[in-house]
């Protein structure tokens, strides 16, 4: 029997169904770091805070105008 392991980015882990019972608490546990959502102890999503959502956009953006500006050097040399 083959099992891959999922790797979880976050420290704290709540099941579906604990999620289910109780969400203000996964909302609030989020606001300081990363939670996993597991359902049948596999990760099916995360919970963050807005702001770290919104960090996270920014650095995306940073990285895309860097790669733009990368680009346009190739194509000037």
């Amino acid at each position: 029997m083959s099992q891959s392991v999922q790797r979880v980015e976050a420290d704290l882990l709540i099941s579906i169904t604990d999620l289910k019972k109780n969400p203000s608490a996964a909302f609030d546990a989020a606001e300081t770091q990363a939670v996993a959502v597991l359902n049948h102890n596999k990760v099916v999503g995360y919970i963050i805070s807005p702001v770290a959502w919104e960090g996270m956009l920014e650095v995306l953006d940073d990285m895309h105008i860097v790669e733009m500006l990368n680009s346009q050097k190739i194509g000037r040399a």
